[in-house]
């Protein structure tokens, strides 16, 4: 599955269909030509793509990130869950934002990709290098990260999942005074996330349509996490220190963006923690047994997930 995978998504055509794909493409091609590295971008995915320029072709490139996508997913998912891997890739492939984040978000999955193979490693140092590398690809990873380190220090789950509700009328009432906020901590600079907050149409439409305002379709998707969280923790009593953590960081960055759910591209800054959801929903069930005919308990799980991510992708649009 893993090979038809990066197949399918590395060799799509070269296309603005795909939005930051095409960007990618002619930065790759004045790389190609003998442009400077651009130190505006973070650093080590512009060495990556100026050393590809010189040795392959735009085509292969996207090949190659596609393989940089999908396969840290499988190491990790042969990890965690050794000869049921196949239902953690499945279910992280059909996941709302893999696709988009495959072939539009380019940067932001493959350092998504890298975080997840980051926390399923056992050795510490290999945890913390792999969160560094993705950070370093992204910078928003930063956000997964501090909730990675706050959730070492802090294991009771019960503040992180009241936070979560409570930041939902907040971000209701308030939600123009929390963009406001974090914007005027200074640690969103970039003109691209400014825009994101932005109001100005002219912004918008030279990137793409989108919809805005108080996101329900968005959050009732994030619920799905939270509600299977609290679901096997605390229903099931499922003792696991790994999916602990994973629901810690998924409740943490959840929150943050709950919080600027009306901003433009809000899909952006929920992805920090939907692409941890899969793993969120279908981890339990792999590890313990917990119902008769689990199997086919899964594969019901799995086509509903699959439901959500149609009704969301085609039906209500992003």
């Amino acid at each position: 599955m893993s090979l038809f995978v990066i197949l399918f998504m590395g060799t799509r055509p070269i296309s603005f269909t795909f939005a930051d794909m095409a960007v990618y493409a002619l930065e790759f091609k004045d790389y190609a030509n003998g442009a400077p590295l651009n130190t505006d971008k973070e650093i080590v995915f512009g060495v990556f793509m100026k050393f590809c320029s010189g040795i392959m072709s735009a085509e292969v490139f996207f090949l190659l990130c596609a393989f940089l996508y999908v396969y840290p997913l499988y190491l990790a998912s042969k990890k965690l869950f050794k000869d049921y891997w196949f239902y953690s890739l499945f279910i992280l492939v059909i996941s709302f934002s893999f696709w988009a984040y495959g072939t539009n978000g380019i940067r932001n999955g493959l350092a998504t990709s890298l975080f997840i193979y980051a926390l399923s490693r056992d050795k510490k140092w290999m945890t913390l290098a792999f969160i560094a590398l993705s950070v370093s690809i992204h910078t928003s990873l930063i956000i997964p990260t501090i909730a990675y380190v706050i959730s070492l220090f802090n294991k009771n789950l019960k503040p992180y999942l009241l936070a979560w509700f409570i930041a939902i009328p907040l971000s209701f009432a308030m939600g123009s005074f929390w963009e406001n906020f974090f914007l005027g901590l200074g640690l969103i600079e970039e003109d691209r996330v400014i825009g994101y907050f932005s109001d100005d149409e002219s912004y918008l439409d030279n990137i793409v349509a989108i919809k805005v305002g108080f996101r329900w379709d968005f959050l009732l998707y994030s619920a799905i996490g939270v509600f299977a969280g609290y679901y096997y923790i605390f229903r099931k009593k499922f003792e696991d220190v790994f999916y602990h953590r994973l629901f810690a960081i998924y409740l943490m960055c959840n929150t943050l963006w709950i919080l600027v759910i009306r901003a433009n591209f809000s899909n952006r800054f929920a992805y920090l923690s939907w692409f941890l959801l899969g793993l969120l929903v279908i981890y339990p069930l792999i590890k313990v047994k917990m119902f008769k005919q689990q199997h086919v308990l899964i594969g019901r799980i799995m086509l509903l997930y699959f439901a959500f991510t149609y009704v969301l992708n085609f039906v209500l649009g992003k």
